[in-house]
């Protein structure tokens, strides 16, 4: 049985790459960003196909467009996403940096870093969690989730998993990123908090934590000898397909370091 993905942030640096992870294992992937063409050009790689039993859908990606700093442009968007059903799979990847430092911000950088950084991953985990922890059915023993048909990501239905993107930002403390990193932590710990919240349900949260990754963007503004360190998007997105598998059931609320060589 084929398991459905939505991927938030799907047309940037990372987006992209996850989408890329997702599809090719045959999962089928709602890509979600703001950009209509974008998210159109990148659903076109991957034509949705029948399900292999004949109906329904089967692997392949669609796409669906947001403003994922608002809240009710997020729960409109899910009750779009509940048409076609609950996913199992869901990766947090919307983010972007202001630099600044605390003294030198104004309330406009302030609102931005938290609205795009922590303020999309608060409400998508919102809608998500609430889906993903009401679909979850007792196994025939009383408890945990029952297992169906194998998936692509390799095992059955039920429980998931939802993966955040922070930054090592979050976690050192270095001047110039003062706002954003706020925000990276903010997304940490409403990873734990998530993670705690949802324990019983069988579903499971957990964050990736980056230092730079490999984009276009940061090779245009960022010195080569910081870009050497990079990581690729490809690399992280591995990382995070794991997370969303069932081979990794025995981690939730982790802050996992993708640093590469930084």
């Amino acid at each position: 049985m084929t398991d459905l993905a939505v991927i938030m942030g799907a047309t940037g640096g990372l987006g992209t790459a996850v989408v890329d992870a997702f599809a090719k294992r045959g999962d089928r992937v709602i890509a979600v960003a703001r950009s209509r063409s974008e998210v159109s050009q990148l659903a076109s790689k991957y034509p949705v196909s029948p399900s292999p039993s004949g109906g329904g859908q089967g692997g392949g990606v669609s796409g669906d467009t947001a403003d994922l700093t608002s809240r009710q442009e997020v729960d409109e968007l899910w009750e779009r996403i509940d048409r076609v059903g609950v996913p199992r799979w869901v990766v947090n990847a919307t983010g972007g940096f202001r630099g600044g430092k605390v003294v030198d911000s104004t309330p406009d950088d302030f609102t931005f870093m938290m609205d795009l950084n922590l303020g999309s991953a608060w409400w998508s985990c919102r809608a998500a969690a609430r889906r993903m922890q009401s679909a979850v059915s007792p196994s025939p023993s009383g408890g945990g989730q029952s297992a169906t048909s194998p998936s692509p990501s390799g095992g059955g239905q039920g429980g998931g998993c939802i993966v955040n993107v922070s930054s090592r930002s979050a976690l050192v403390a270095e001047p110039g990123a003062a706002a954003y990193a706020i925000a990276k932590a903010g997304v940490i710990k409403l990873t734990q908090v998530l993670a705690a919240e949802l324990k019983t349900s069988g579903v499971r949260v957990n964050a990736v934590v980056p230092a730079i990754i490999d984009t276009p963007a940061n090779r245009q503004s960022l010195p080569e000898k910081l870009i050497q360190k990079a990581v690729a998007p490809s690399e992280i997105a591995a990382v995070i397909a794991y997370l969303c598998s069932d081979t990794s059931e025995a981690i939730t609320g982790d802050a996992i370091p993708v640093y590469g060589r930084f």
